[in-house]
């Protein structure tokens, strides 16, 4: 049974009271479901809030639905990118499809719901922050001081990374620290950029009072995860030698860095899993891979805990019946071929051989084209083994073909030998599954791309051959695929900076397809990049996915998303909007 680390159950006992019990403090009871003061002035009260806000991490609760909420950004990360569909068929959640289609309007209630789940997340961690001073003022022999560093310091680091959320979604946010009474607002000189430097000091805070490992709930932030966002902070900044020199530090010898510490929770160095799918099964969470993962668990009737974001991210039949969302894109497919076993320059020019346009009981054969054998641990196509459920049967597990294509979603789904050991009993799409704010592998490409940057492109080779040695290895394939897997290292120096800058980038994507970071990704890489991607991918997938004409095309505006009208309604002119909406 795997752990449920930093969940809280919470149980609600019913006690009858007999009427010969009344006295006059039988009606001065405590609210139900409250601590009192005494309770949470102490270390133990201070974890419990503490857990709290590990909990808002996943971005889940009563903010809305929870596909619009969650830190996985299937939404905001992968729909709004060249990666996947929203999928479904036309009429089904057409605030989505507005997403997809960058027709952006304040009013569209996805990014309230994802605005409040993210600031909830800053409220909580804030109350611990609060609870830490108060305690130790008032009831300073129940908190040591060495005990409030370190629930300080996961606290910050919990406040950096919901404010990194907000901050790339929406850029110019509000900054709320731990004495906000109301909202501070954005409109500020400079907020945006004070926006980093909250984040980077909340970050570096943490760094120097966090652990390097637990012995137990290996899903506490350490020192390693924090200096690992301080660099991924810098990295969104372009302060690329910065961020470098910290990604070094992280990575062990082994793999060309300085660093022999980069520990992970479970007292691991940090290295790839031997075997790429091993990043999709329960059984090997929490491993060597695992920067800083979003802990979710699912078993049985018990599944309080488990991730819910993708509940409507399933194939749309077998055991799954629910709902179709989230099919990958034919370009995605497309960027899987390989000539000589790397990536295919023009690889969109020809689509690669699907099923679209046939029924289950059609006769298909899979193409023999030369693929990244990545593809198919990231899309569930016809022919091809998914998991252990057998060969994917095309129509019959597709909601609307016409419509969104012939792929399925993979990552994130269960297998049969996970049904109800690490899935519900009653909804099995609620899962066991973490989600990867940050891997190993993620980590390498990001110091990869830094090395370009500062102009030591054959460390970036390197960084990038590590990745793809560990899909090189058969190990790493879907086993009785009848696909044609090609993959090799780069074996050629690199010596042109756009080349090795553009094949670190298509890394990133087939390595990370399909997991919350496309769409932030290309924006980040500025110069118009998302610009000139996005319109590209638009103006080939028009043709076949005809309800993406209404499309009137990714604009530099459209980097951001808007900040939510309700928000700034509520906020009575503490907000201002983001230019273009």
């Amino acid at each position: 049974m795997k752990s449920k680390y930093l969940k809280i159950a919470v149980a609600t006992s019913l006690v009858t009271i007999g009427i010969w019990g009344c006295k006059k403090d039988f009606l001065e009871t405590s609210n139900y479901g409250n601590y009192a003061d005494d309770q949470i002035l102490s270390a133990k009260g201070i974890d419990a809030i503490l857990i709290g806000a590990y909990g808002q991490l996943d971005g889940e609760g009563n903010y809305g639905a929870n596909w619009t909420t969650p830190a996985t950004n299937w939404v905001y990360g992968d729909i709004a990118s060249d990666d996947a569909y929203k999928g479904t068929d036309a009429n089904d959640q057409p605030n989505m499809t507005a997403v997809e289609i960058y027709n952006w309007l304040p009013s569209n209630d996805y990014f309230y719901s994802r605005w409040i789940a993210i600031y909830d997340g800053v409220a909580r961690a804030n109350d611990v922050l609060r609870l830490v001073t108060k305690t130790l003022e008032q009831k300073p022999d129940e908190l040591t001081q060495e005990q409030a560093k370190v629930i300080v310091a996961q606290a910050k680091f919990i406040r950096a990374f919901e404010h990194f959320e907000a901050k790339r979604m929406w850029n110019n946010v509000p900054i709320q620290d731990e004495t906000a009474t109301e909202n501070k607002g954005n409109s500020a000189p400079g907020n945006a950029e004070a926006v980093w430097a909250f984040i980077e000091k909340d970050l570096t805070d943490a760094i120097a009072d966090l652990p390097e490992t637990y012995s137990e709930q290996i899903g506490r932030v350490n020192k390693y995860a924090a200096m690992a966002y301080l660099a991924k902070a810098k990295l969104y900044q372009h302060k690329f030698a910065e961020a470098k020199a910290i990604f070094t530090e992280l990575i062990p010898a082994s793999y060309g860095g300085s660093g022999s510490g980069g520990v992970t929770s479970n007292g691991l160095p940090y290295a790839l899993q031997d075997a790429y799918w091993k990043n999709y099964d329960p059984r090997y969470e929490n491993s060597g891979e695992s920067v800083f993962a979003i802990q979710f668990a699912a078993q049985g009737s018990q599944d309080g805990d488990a991730n819910r974001s993708y509940g409507l991210a399933f194939p749309y039949g077998g055991e799954f019946g629910c709902c179709g969302f989230l099919q990958p894109s034919q370009n995605l497919v497309n960027a899987h071929k390989t000539v000589g076993g790397l990536p295919m320059p023009n690889f969109n020019a020809v689509d690669v051989k699907s099923d679209e346009g046939k029924k289950t009981e059609d006769d298909y054969t899979v193409g023999t084209e030369e693929l990244d054998p990545r593809v198919d641990w990231s899309v569930g196509r016809r022919g091809i083994p998914y998991y252990d459920w057998g060969p994917h049967p095309g129509s019959i597990w597709i909601r609307d073909m016409g419509y969104a294509g012939p792929y399925s979603p993979k990552k994130h789904v269960f297998s049969k030998a996970d049904v109800n050991g690490f899935t519900s009993n009653g909804w099995k799409n609620l899962t066991a599954k973490n989600y990867y704010a940050m891997r190993f592998a993620d980590l390498l490409l990001m110091a990869a791309e830094c090395e370009v940057e500062v102009g030591s492109l054959e460390k970036a080779r390197e960084y990038v051959n590590y990745v793809r040695a560990r899909t090189k290895n058969p190990d790493s394939w879907v086993q009785d695929s009848p696909a044609k897997y090609v993959i090799n290292e780069y074996s050629t120096p690199w010596s042109d900076q756009a080349v090795a800058r553009e094949a670190v980038r298509t890394e990133r994507r087939l390595e990370l397809a399909v997991e919350g970071h496309r769409f932030f990704d290309l924006v980040r890489y500025g110069d118009g990049y998302a610009v000139n991607t996005l319109n590209s991918y638009l103006a080939k997938e028009q043709i076949k996915r005809l309800y993406l004409k209404s499309s009137s095309g990714f604009k530099l505006t459209n980097s951001f998303y808007p900040i939510p009208e309700r928000a700034i309604v509520l906020a009575k002119g503490a907000l201002i909007q983001n230019e273009g909406y």
